[in-house]
């Protein structure tokens, strides 16, 4: 579940499908490596893309699969790792498009993960106008959407709508397919300003745009973004309700979700009953405690839901 920023993650997750290898030297199938990613499970990604490359001879397809292969690396904050593999892919680069391209948005990428936006910004801006230049919509795309993670706040939101224009105006099927991720970004950044009810208005966009993707990880996650809206314009009943939801949901799978036991006990709180929230705070307090990154980036918010939770 996303914390109150813009999801790091651009893209849907999209579980991994058997079949037979979909490469070429020449440029990498990228209908397999929607296929096989699962931002869900980088270290697992990692894996699937470290067999298929075994296959691949020396070429575009291999090193831009080495350049997925850095960000899953990332995604795992294994950032010495990634910058290894693409020390490796930038030695071999020469003029390659779409592959240098794809460099760019990647070492990017890490640099923005380890909290060095200065460093990542040049490289997104390089990469949007390279992917301008070669007409790669679907990259272009991410860059400007790269690029409203990154920049310093006042500049977000110019960039999130940017990336939502570019993706209006294309007809490539696939580059569509940022909307969903554009909306909520979007959404994260009005919510950033207090700007809540039209912050309110974009996850509602994106709720039916991610359910005609088909991720269900992605849905639980717009439901929750809209909750945490309602919860910010004062609807505490109306957010209550979807947080119950994805309680039972989550409890039916096995999985219980500290962003969601997080809201329980905020809105119960909200409600003036924190002798009902404290079990939700500590819940989330023993959940969200064993992210490693949350740990580093909010220990603030952690000792908070230690407090809130009766811990101390």
């Amino acid at each position: 579940m996303p914390c109150e920023v813009p999801l790091l993650l651009a893209l849907a997750t999209i579980l991994a499908m058997p079949g037979a290898h979909a490469m070429s030297a020449a440029e990498l199938d990228t209908a397999w490596l929607d296929r096989t990613w699962d931002f869900n499970q980088p270290a697992e990604t990692e894996k699937r893309f470290r067999h298929e490359l075994e296959s691949l001879p020396p070429g575009a397809a291999r090193l831009e699969l080495q350049t997925q292969i850095a960000r899953a690396q990332g995604l795992q904050r294994r950032f010495d790792a990634a910058h290894a593999t693409l020390d490796g892919v930038e030695r071999a680069l020469g003029g390659r498009g779409r592959v240098a391209i794809r460099y760019l948005l990647e070492r990017g990428r890490v640099y923005n993960s380890s909290r060095q936006p200065e460093r990542a910004m040049p490289l997104f801006r390089e990469a949007l106008e390279k992917a301008r230049a070669a007409h790669e919509d679907f990259l272009a795309i991410d860059a400007a959407h790269m690029l409203g993670i990154a920049a310093p706040a006042d500049e977000r939101l110019r960039w999130n709508l940017e990336a939502l224009a570019m993706t209006e105006r294309t007809h490539d099927a696939r580059s569509k397919r940022w909307l969903a991720s554009l909306y909520n970004n979007i959404g994260w950044t009005y919510h950033e300003r207090g700007e809540y009810a039209t912050a309110l208005e974009y996850f509602e966009k994106a709720l039916p745009a991610w359910r005609s993707r088909g991720g269900a990880n992605e849905v639980r996650a717009a439901r929750w973004a809209i909750a945490r809206a309602y919860r910010s314009v004062g609807r505490y009943d109306d957010a209550l309700a979807i947080q119950e939801e994805l309680a039972v949901e989550g409890a039916d799978a096995g999985a219980r979700d500290g962003y969601v036991d997080e809201e329980l006990g905020e809105l119960l709180l909200a409600k003036g009953d924190p002798v009902a929230a404290r079990p939700h705070f500590a819940r989330a307090f023993e959940l969200l405690g064993a992210d490693a990154g949350l740990r580093e980036s909010e220990p603030e918010r952690l000792a908070r839901l230690k407090r809130l939770g009766g811990l101390e």
